[in-house]
């Protein structure tokens, strides 16, 4: 029964939003699609059919009217089945059986306060990137992305993070590979350096390479002489977003390369293999999952890099700015609907790179407990 109702509530969705994207400017259709997905979710999140019904009926006769009275919004009755869902999926958690020995609502109060703490600071403010996003119809939506300064700040980001993603996975690897494989004389200095990055504001970073390459910087006058532009310029925007982004496939592997230690490229190299053909045909394989979390940890910050690069951007439209400087100029120019359009595609990104995240962790989970069944049978 609950399945059936759920299928109903989720194709009652899909018909909402068609509605509204035929009507383009009827934005009631997009909070009945809201509220209907959300209802679905919360029917089917529920142990038990009754007691969701009756949470749900009780949540829309008499808490929801007083809500809606006082924030004259009657929309705002999306925002009480947001916390009910919650509410639901909490209370069923907490009659789960549990290893610990604490009484039970010790556990049922820190559901609570983590499940609202999410909803205040996560749910909420994804549910008012999207709405505000099609607050004026498909067609402000769809004609924001394509505005001309919109889709340059869109190739522009694109553009840099297809540059600096690659050359940080490539000298992440080779740094993680001399510090987990080898021993030398300056080693802990080096790893301490690769925290310099999540130490520093990005604000400073960016303005260590205006003192570096801006006009009364120490290489100006050269780069004045010769024509070269750095700061104000796309290259201004690799350096400072390689400069932020730099650590993060260095700090997935060298723990990773550290556990897995040296017997594996020990022996291949033992058996003939030269260095190269042990990296790709040992090393790699082993290394793979952890390689790939670090590339979206650096695709992600590379995308949503602010700081740094507003400072060594100019905020020049359609030539340097990025994603996130785009929507901080529309949203100070009154462009709600415009900067939330814009923030949307941000949003998303972060969403499937949350996606793709659990998924690589899951597979790195199952990697590592295979080498310890393993390690454990020999």
């Amino acid at each position: 029964m609950k399945k059936y109702l759920a299928i109903v509530l989720f194709t009652a969705t899909a018909v909402s939003f068609a509605l509204y994207l035929f009507k383009i400017n009827d934005f009631f259709n997009v909070h009945v699609a809201v509220f209907l997905a959300i209802s679905a979710i919360f029917i089917i999140t529920g142990k038990s059919l009754a007691k969701s019904l009756s949470l749900f009926l009780t949540a829309f006769l008499i808490v929801a009217p007083i809500y809606v009275v006082v924030t004259e919004n009657i929309w705002a009755i999306n925002v009480i089945f947001v916390f009910i869902t919650i509410l639901n999926i909490v209370t069923d958690s907490a009659t789960t059986k549990s290893a610990s020995k604490e009484p039970a609502w010790i556990k049922t109060a820190a559901l609570i306060v983590t499940f609202l703490f999410l909803t205040i600071f996560v749910f909420l403010p994804l549910y008012t990137i999207f709405t505000q996003a099609f607050a004026k119809g498909a067609a402000i939506y769809f004609s924001s992305i394509k505005e001309s300064d919109a889709w340059s700040a869109i190739k522009l980001t694109l553009i840099v993070a297809a540059v600096v993603v690659p050359v940080n996975t490539f000298f992440g690897v080779l740094l993680a590979w001399a510090i987990a494989k080898f021993d030398f004389k300056g080693k802990s200095i080096i790893t301490t350096l690769i925290e310099v990055p999540f130490a520093i504001s990005p604000v400073i970073a960016g303005l260590i390479f205006i003192l570096l390459f801006g006009a009364s910087g120490w290489f100006g006058a050269y780069l004045s002489e010769h024509d070269i532009k750095i700061v104000f310029a796309l290259p201004g925007l690799f350096l400072a977003t390689a400069f932020v982004t730099f650590p993060f496939v260095a700090k997935e592997l060298i723990p990773l390369m550290q556990e897995m230690g040296k017997d594996d490229e020990e022996a291949a190299l033992t058996l003939g293999a030269g260095g190269l053909q042990t990296f790709f045909k040992i090393t790699l394989p082993n290394i793979k999952w952890g390689l790939l979390y670090g590339i979206v940890l650096t695709n992600a910050r590379a995308m949503g890099e602010f700081g740094a690069v507003a400072v060594v951007s100019g905020l020049i439209r359609g030539v340097t700015m990025t994603m996130p400087l785009h929507v901080e100029v529309l949203y100070n120019e009154y462009l709600f609907a415009a900067s939330f359009a814009v923030a949307s595609l941000l949003t998303l990104l972060a969403l499937v790179t949350l996606v793709v995240k659990t998924i690589i962790e899951r597979y790195m989970l199952l990697q590592r407990k295979r080498a310890f069944n393993n390690t454990a049978f020999e």
